[in-house]
């Protein structure tokens, strides 16, 4: 599923290339179609993106608002001599004609949505409010988060992937967060001191604007790197590179020492278990 920073790399993509331009709406699949034709023919005003919602505003506070889910995706193509007949299960397509002297065409074609809804201003609030602060959001407020953590005996590494107590915040930066922080995935939201948590925050703002830049995660400092190690650079699908995600078996960059996996809550967790030890409360001990 994509993590926050790249709802908000569309969210950036689709006010670039649509903001303030009337856009033609259509849903060659049929499922959005009705909804399509009231938004067919206005201003996109722009995009925002709160956690792994996308909202696109239209006039008179209409928002199509996307969940890309697990198998979502949101293509956007900018200076094309001609819009390609739709390919696949094209859930919105969305073309702005060409202005300004220019003979090209754009478009943003959506597929394979978990949500793909119309809504109104109330409406678009209330999918916020459910929502926990974006780490991507200025207006964002770590102290919310907190408030959820600090009651909380669930495990941190639940904790962090509950988009009501974090919002953007996937697999991927859960793992990496919580090994850049030492701290033990499996140690209860309550046990944390606010020093740790607002440590954990200001980390993930850092990682996630810089994973909005590239279009990546990497996670790794200077030190561990590629260059920096003589070591071959990673390989896989997700790009970037990493601590401890989807490394399981393989030795840790830091200490060497075999990279764990277990499922928590029916997503695969990674961990070093010796850089992030067991925690166990001072009244065990």
């Amino acid at each position: 599923m994509p993590e926050g920073h790249t709802l908000h790399r569309l969210a950036g993509e689709l006010t670039l290339v649509f903001g303030g331009r009337e856009v033609e709406a259509s849903s060659p699949q049929g499922r959005f179609a009705e909804s399509a034709a009231l938004i067919d023919g206005q201003v996109l005003v722009g995009a925002e993106a709160w956690g792994k919602h996308l909202f696109v505003g239209f006039p008179d506070e209409r928002f199509v608002h996307i969940h890309l889910g697990l198998y979502g995706g949101l293509e956007v193509v900018a200076g094309v001599p001609e819009v390609p007949v739709p390919r696949g299960q094209v859930r919105l397509r969305l073309v702005a004609a060409p202005a300004g002297g220019s003979a090209a065409f754009s478009y943003a074609d959506l597929r394979g949505a978990t949500t793909c809804e119309l809504l109104t201003r109330a409406e678009r609030d209330l999918v916020v409010l459910r929502s926990g602060p974006d780490p991507l959001r200025a207006d964002a407020d770590p102290g919310l988060a907190w408030e959820r953590i600090r009651r909380s005996r669930a495990p941190i590494g639940s904790l962090l992937m509950d988009q009501s107590v974090l919002a953007g915040v996937g697999n991927v930066y859960r793992a990496e967060v919580l090994f850049r922080h030492r701290i033990d995935p499996y140690r209860p939201g309550n046990t944390l001191r606010i020093g740790q948590w607002r440590a954990m925050w200001d980390d993930l703002v850092v990682l996630m604007r810089e994973g909005v830049r590239t279009g990546r995660i990497d996670t790794v400092r200077p030190e561990h790197t590629p260059e920096a190690m003589g070591r071959p650079p990673r390989r896989d699908d997700h790009g970037g590179e990493v601590y401890v995600y989807r490394r399981n078996g393989m030795p840790c960059h830091v200490c060497g020492r075999s990279v764990r996996t277990a499922e928590l809550q029916g997503r695969n967790l990674f961990w070093c278990s010796q850089c992030q030890r067991r925690y166990r409360s001072r009244a065990l001990q």
